[in-house]
């Protein structure tokens, strides 16, 4: 570690990579010295881009730089578990995009190699910060609606609909992580988690909707069950030609919760009408530099870039630094860890076993 206020980080990946972990890193006072990607020269080009200092083409290469204090994966999911690994081995504090890996099996050998060496471990669902969601879950857990019993999280968009919207290859591939229940469905089962607490059971279907060879899914219907007793459906997809349904209502014994759209109003109706709850003041606002002239040339850049995940990435870096450093940080939100990561792949494993074999999965 190079100082008490000051810590380097290496950044794989990018994509994601430079449009949130980048920008996310800096605003919360890391040092970002390298960006590490497979092709050399999209590489070198996005690190000018960004004002990067070392492009690297491997994790290794990266770590050779020396005094690294952190590493933040932002690659696709079937990579995850090597990079993972190859960081801890080395002593490096880790944060890692979601889906944690490509089924609980990856995901649980990443949470005890980062527990034997002791090093900090987080998972990148940044929307515990954002402002409609954590106003929501507060509202919940409050008791503002008495006891959670039915919630209904839909979104569907046209981003990826058209055939010209194209996805890097790895996305339309089931064996390499990709698709929509991973992409989008890892963050909202995170926010029900976070909302409702564990999951019982669910009954699902994956299918894809655009006209494209691919393996992986682009839309899903999962209705589900919660220990608590509440029941549920997420439904998505990214390939919907309509305008956008942006859903996120929680019923319950004396009232009903839900966000307007994507922002940060959330409010509650019960016998005594519809008020707006109040968004705390510890929760995060704001929007990142523009990106680079140039930067966003697919669909699928555009869709990783609408910029709502800046602000709540932020905080989240900030709690990633808070812990390496060994500070206090506030529990309410908490920021996931690869135990979230473990549990969450629990959910999306019994997912696409339910869909496979058309019936309802426990999750254990």
């Amino acid at each position: 570690m190079t100082g008490a206020a000051t810590l380097r980080a290496v950044v794989v990946g990018t994509g994601f990579g430079c449009v949130t972990h980048v920008r996310a890193l800096r605003a919360a006072g890391f040092d970002v010295v390298a960006l590490v990607g497979r092709d050399r020269a999209r590489t070198n080009r996005r690190a000018a881009m960004f004002g990067v200092g070392h492009p690297c083409g491997s994790l290794a290469e990266a770590l050779e730089l020396g005094d690294i204090d952190a590493v933040t994966i932002a690659t696709p999911p079937h990579t995850h578990r090597a990079l993972t690994l190859e960081a801890i081995s080395a002593g490096k504090h880790v944060l890692c995009e979601k889906p944690l890996a490509r089924d609980r099996a990856e995901a649980e050998s990443m949470l005890q190699a980062a527990e034997r060496a002791g090093v900090v471990h987080f998972l990148g669902t940044e929307f515990r910060f954002d402002a409609g969601q954590a106003t929501l879950a507060r509202a919940i857990t409050s008791g503002l609606i008495g006891v959670p019993k039915m919630a209904s999280v839909i979104l569907n968009v046209p981003m990826l609909a058209g055939p010209a919207a194209e996805v890097p290859a790895w996305w339309s591939d089931t064996e390499a992580g990709g698709g929509w229940l991973g992409a989008h469905g890892s963050q909202i089962i995170d926010q029900v988690r976070v909302t409702l607490g564990e999951f019982a059971a669910v009954s699902a279907s994956l299918t894809s909707i655009a006209g494209r060879a691919m393996t992986a899914e682009n839309a899903f219907v999962v209705q589900f069950e919660m220990r608590s007793g509440a029941v549920g459906v997420l439904q998505s997809s990214a390939a919907d030609w309509g305008p956008p349904i942006i859903v996120t209502r929680i019923a319950g014994t004396e009232g009903t919760a839900w966000i307007e759209g994507v922002g940060a109003t959330v409010k509650v109706a019960d016998q005594g009408g519809t008020r707006t709850v109040p968004v705390g003041n510890d929760l995060p606002t704001g929007a990142g530099e523009p990106l680079p002239v140039g930067f966003l040339e697919t669909a699928y850049q555009q869709m990783t870039a609408h910029g709502l995940d800046f602000a709540p990435y932020r905080c989240l870096a900030e709690m990633f630094s808070a812990r390496i450093l060994g500070r206090d940080i506030p529990l309410d939100p908490m920021p996931a860890t690869f135990e979230d990561g473990v549990a969450a792949m629990s959910v999306l494993d019994a997912i696409r076993q339910s869909a496979a074999e058309r019936r309802w999965v426990t999750i254990s």
